[in-house]
């Protein structure tokens, strides 16, 4: 069975990335010096550069993404109870002219 899961603060992980990517070191050769899983180091390695070229290009970084995918899965449940709520309306409008009609005979 495995261990424990290890948890890295913010600081450790960016301060990993720059040592890759700034010394032009292997992810596999500063995550043996570390301590860090190599496929661990090459994650944050690979979310590094993604951010960076986002950033570049002027596109939205992962949170960003994130808060996109959330609110367009509210706006698809909203136009869902906006379309029923429009169908009862459209229901109740026509019961009130049979009841008028009803009421006028």
């Amino acid at each position: 069975m495995g261990g424990k899961r290890r948890s890295y603060d913010a600081p450790f992980r960016a301060g990993a990335v720059r040592i890759v990517l700034e010394t032009g070191k292997s992810a596999a050769e500063v995550a043996r010096d570390l301590g860090v899983h190599e496929g661990t180091l090459q994650t944050w390695v690979h979310r590094a550069r993604a951010r960076a070229d986002a950033e570049a290009a002027g596109g939205l970084d992962e949170s960003e993404r994130d808060e996109l995918r959330r609110l367009r899965e509210e706006n698809k449940q909203l136009r869902k109870e906006n379309t029923e709520i429009g169908m009862e309306r459209d229901v109740l409008k026509r019961s009130v002219v049979l009841w008028v009609k009803e009421a006028t005979k």
